[in-house]
């Protein structure tokens, strides 16, 4: 099985591996702590001598391709062969190999098998007769399920006799992650489940793996991400690392879902002179008719206040949920900003209701700009500029009775020239991304796109100062 990747740096001249597998790990618990850390340590010292030995065997996903350590691959591949020579046998109705020359990523997927037959299955020990040791006691046994999910990045011109060594030394440098998340993260004989997360922060050309402990909160795991801000020399003023920050790999993605940044694949914008500003990290499209909700004509600014909840929640700053129409309302309520009639009616909201919102949820601040005409927006270029390069978030804009969501300005700073990248939530169709950008609800509009008599307000979030 394999699905594709946006490729970056480092990454351009390599394959994915994914390996995932469950183990099951059992010891013995004891209330005296070094002894149990030494039980737990020994438990996952058996395991990786176990991944180490000829019974762990390595299977490229959709594919007859065994690789097994000491051992050539069980297909005519040579040895002197490469890992981009893999991408032939997998089974893809896709030509995958082309994709790759093309400049997509592969992520070829590994399944790790354990042989039950043959002599390196029997075990190590001496060829003699088994000796029984019995010892009658009470004693607590603890079970717990390892998820690996092992990445590695391997240049394309590696030889595949290398690849089963590279995964066996992967999956025990997990298990050792693994087995100090399990030692440090218990209280008594609760024990949590270290579970892995791949990042790739903005900026970075590789990815990172970090083992969490589940059920222990990103807020009691801050110390440990600030460690790894300030190892890889990474700024401490926004997350990277929280969960939610996590690289989502193809399969992973939830195909039912809201669509995510819509605005990729969209052709540039202005000239040699000119320079593109983004919105920095994953947002969420939301528009007219979701949810089962009909908001046509009045909902466009409840729309664009999800999509900025939607940008907080996925990078990490907050797992509040997306706010309905009803919860919009409660909100503005509750504050005193309206009155009780408000709450299930069809008016709108502007850019200070947004604020509202988004201070009142998620104790996020914003900046308002302000223009008296649809005309003066040309000349806010190097505000939005610089709003986008150092804030990153979505803006809401409303004017008149219309209300969208800026993403990013191609703002060129000699000329004044200005376009903008417009999310549209006037948007009633399904979640076709192709018809979304070719029609132009997710497009680059020039400053005639704003009602020249219409009175505007911005709503700039501001990122908190945190990790």
């Amino acid at each position: 099985m394999e699905g594709r990747y946006t490729q970056s740096g480092i990454l351009q001249n390599s394959l994915l591996f994914r390996l995932q597998a469950e183990c099951m790990l059992t010891f013995e618990y004891c209330t005296d702590i070094e002894l149990l850390h030494d039980n737990i340590a020994n438990e996952f010292e058996n395991l990786q001598d176990r991944v180490t030995s000829d019974v762990a065997v390595f299977q490229l996903k959709d594919s007859p391709v065994l690789l097994q350590k000491h051992k050539e691959t069980e297909l005519k591949i040579t040895t002197e062969g490469h890992c981009l020579d893999l991408l032939q046998y997998i089974d893809s109705e896709d030509d995958t190999r082309k994709r790759h020359q093309d400049g997509t990523g592969v992520v070829l997927n590994i399944d790790l098998l354990w042989k039950l037959t043959g002599q390196c299955a029997v075990g190590k020990g001496p060829d003699c007769a088994p000796i029984i040791h019995h010892e009658h006691r009470n004693f607590q046994l603890v079970t717990v399920y390892l998820p690996l999910d092992v990445v590695m990045a391997v240049p394309t011109s590696e030889p595949v006799s290398s690849l089963s060594a590279l995964m066996v030394n992967g999956v025990c440098k997990q298990l050792d992650d693994m087995r100090r998340c399990l030692c440090h993260y218990h209280e008594g004989d609760k024990f949590c489940t270290p579970r892995p997360y791949h990042f790739k922060p903005h900026g970075c050309d590789y990815i990172i793996t970090v083992v969490y402990p589940e059920g222990v909160t990103d807020k009691q795991l801050e110390s440990t991400r600030r460690r790894l801000h300030q190892v890889l020399i990474l700024a401490e003023d926004r997350p990277l690392f929280r969960r939610a920050n996590a690289f989502v790999f193809p399969e992973d993605k939830d195909s039912g879902g809201y669509l995510t940044n819509t605005h990729i694949g969209l052709p540039p914008q202005g000239g040699k002179e000119s320079k593109t500003f983004l919105v920095q990290g994953t947002y969420s499209y939301h528009h007219y008719m979701q949810d089962r909700f009909n908001d046509d004509k009045w909902g466009c600014a409840y729309r664009s206040l999800q999509t900025i909840v939607s940008w907080f929640r996925h990078q990490g700053y907050t797992d509040h949920p997306i706010p309905t129409h009803k919860d919009i309302q409660q909100a503005l309520v509750d504050i005193g900003d309206k009155e009780v009639t408000f709450i299930g009616s069809r008016q709108w909201i502007g850019s200070m209701e947004v604020s509202y919102c988004l201070d009142h949820m998620l104790g996020v601040t914003c900046k308002i700009l302000s223009v008296s005409s649809g005309e003066e927006l040309a000349s806010k270029g190097r505000e939005l500029a610089h709003h986008f390069q150092t804030q990153g978030t979505p803006i809401m804009i409303g004017g008149g009775v219309l209300a969208h969501t800026i993403l990013g300005v191609d703002f060129n700073d000699v000329t004044g020239d200005l376009k903008f990248l417009i999310l549209d939530p006037h948007y009633t169709g399904p979640e076709d991304l192709k018809t979304i950008q070719d029609k132009g609800w997710c497009g680059w509009k020039g400053p005639q796109f704003w009602d020249k008599n219409a009175h505007y307000n911005m709503c700039m979030p501001q990122r908190p100062v945190e990790i």
